[in-house]
């Protein structure tokens, strides 16, 4: 869903006539261990429509490191600190940005998202 904002939104600024991902850029996004979080989708989108000219961005557009694809972490702390990324992210696809909703669908307070939200370096805020 960010993905799809983000090309959206970057279509619209850049004058480009991107619309989607193909499926094999999908595959690829949803195996992506993204560890620059929100922040790298949104550049790896950016970068793919400022530099293509088709209706669909490809895998290769995305320039998407191979070496972080379906890499197995046992560490429990890094584990943890994905998931907890991952479901932030869900929620603020989900609520739209309500940070109340938000805390709801998470189970956690106000100050307890802001906080980790923080930590993971999101930007929950519109």
């Amino acid at each position: 869903m960010l993905a799809n904002k983000f090309i959206e939104e970057f279509s619209e600024e850049f004058s480009k006539s991107v619309k989607e991902l193909d499926e094999n850029a999908v595959k690829a996004i949803l195996s992506y261990s993204w560890p620059g979080n929100v922040r790298e989708l949104e550049n790896k989108i950016k970068l793919a429509i400022i530099m293509s000219d088709k209706r669909k961005i490809s895998v290769t557009d995305l320039e998407i490191d191979p070496d972080h694809q379906d890499d197995p972490q046992l560490d429990l702390k890094t584990i943890r600190e994905e998931n907890d990324k991952k479901a932030i992210i869900k929620a603020l696809s989900l609520s739209n940005g309500n940070i109340s909703e938000m805390s709801r669908l998470l189970g956690i307070s106000r100050p307890t998202l802001y906080g980790l939200a923080k930590q993971y370096n999101i930007n929950i805020e519109k």
